[in-house]
């Protein structure tokens, strides 16, 4: 998913709901309106206020009581903005090896070969593309580069 698609996926609020004025961001899914000072919040942030207060609560207690939907918990957990509790019985698996794992996609582990891996491929592609651009030196000392016609 993009950027921007993850984005609308939270459910931003750009709008006041009181006097229809901007909404600007505060920070941690915190948004203010410019005009008033109202307080709203996108989905992270209800989320977040939330398991602060009912700690160790499920995506679908969550969703019962602020309406998140539960694909946008898991969603949450897996871009690593919250985290399952220590001791819960509930986990998320690395998509590689299966390890449990309390947030994101990949075990610590399996991170760092997912990073690897990329940084390689890019070295790979920059090696390619600076292929061909004049990179090996010819050796031109003693030649004349321009002769003048008379």
């Amino acid at each position: 998913m993009s950027v921007l698609g993850t984005l609308e996926a939270y459910n931003i609020p750009r709008v006041c709901k009181e006097c229809g004025g901007v909404m600007v961001f505060k920070g941690v899914g915190e948004y203010h309106c410019e005009d008033c000072g109202a307080v709203d919040y996108d989905d992270y942030g209800k989320v977040r206020c939330y398991i602060e207060e009912n700690k160790g609560a499920t995506a679908a207690q969550i969703e019962q009581a602020i309406g998140v939907s539960q694909r946008t918990v898991r969603r949450l957990l897996k871009d690593g903005r919250i985290e399952i509790t220590e001791g819960s019985k509930v986990f998320l698996r690395c998509e590689l090896c299966g390890k449990q794992i309390r947030s994101g996609q990949y075990c610590p582990e399996c991170e760092i070969k997912v990073h690897r891996n990329l940084e390689e491929k890019q070295r790979e592609m920059l090696h390619k593309a600076t292929q061909g651009f004049g990179l090996e030196q010819k050796s031109e000392e003693g030649q004349r580069r321009f002769t003048r016609d008379n």
